[in-house]
């Protein structure tokens, strides 16, 4: 049984993790996630991911504890995109929606977080439970205190306390919270949208995203403005960036080509 399915649909890709029981991920399910969403990011047809899980209980709980058991290595090969496929994949200029069908806890959570936006179920649940077992929540420790403020980050990374999708959309976790039996439709209600959108103007915003968590304000905006941002200056020499302004002073809507 595959435990990675893909449905793709014009210039959107759905990414299922269904591994009954609970979608946990092992080394080669994370190895085949990341020639996913590598082959995703390297598909100029394609402009939009959705990452959810199979059924309607388990999002991800993260590591495979019975493969670990079996002889998984927690240091092991985990693929091109590290720990789910998308977590450290470079380079990733397209938005990923995450729609989270249940429980997301330790490297699912994780895995959520690799995501530009997440829509959770109303009956989802969140967790950062390492801490119990005594070890570290590498990925969430770098990626939490910047989506949400830095002392409830804190709380959940040093007490891995389980908490709702309506305490993470107050902190500004998720996006949106919606019934169940809505979360798909919605989720591509959503890619579609994006997918309609400029998609060398999301490479560009996804880019300087990037390079403003390394840098002070003025030294981005110097390498913004001189170009020297490869999506940046493909944007500004576009088809599309010409296109924009045509369709701007034509009072129409704007045909992207994403060149």
């Amino acid at each position: 049984m595959n435990p990675v399915k893909t449905q793709r649909d014009g210039a959107i890709l759905q990414v299922t993790l269904d591994r009954p029981k609970a979608n946990a991920i092992d080394l080669a399910t994370s190895r085949v996630m990341g020639e996913v969403f590598r082959d995703f990011r390297d598909d100029p047809d394609l402009r939009v991911a959705i990452i959810t899980g199979g059924g309607d209980k388990f999002f991800c709980p993260g590591w495979d504890l019975k493969a670990a058991a079996d002889g998984d290595a927690v240091d092991g090969d985990y693929g091109v995109g590290g720990f789910g496929g998308l977590q450290e994949l470079r380079d990733m200029n397209k938005p990923v929606i995450a729609a989270v069908n249940g429980i997301a806890c330790g490297g699912g959570l994780e895995l959520a977080l690799s995501a530009d936006m997440i829509i959770a179920a109303d009956h989802a649940s969140f967790a950062l439970p390492e801490i119990r077992s005594g070890t570290v929540a590498d990925a969430a420790s770098v990626k939490l205190p910047k989506r949400i403020p830095y002392h409830i980050a804190m709380e959940l990374l040093l007490t891995g306390r389980w908490f709702t999708p309506d305490e993470a959309k107050t902190w500004g976790l998720v996006n949106e919270i919606v019934p169940g039996d809505q979360l798909m439709d919605r989720a591509w209600e959503l890619a579609r949208l994006l997918a309609s959108g400029p998609p060398l103007v999301y490479a560009a915003i996804k880019e300087i995203v990037r390079e403003a968590e390394d840098s002070k304000f003025q030294d981005a905006m110097n390498r913004i403005t001189r170009r020297q941002l490869p999506t940046v200056d493909t944007l500004y020499g576009s088809e599309d960036n010409l296109e924009g302004a045509r369709a701007f002073a034509e009072k129409r809507d704007p045909v992207w080509k994403g060149r």
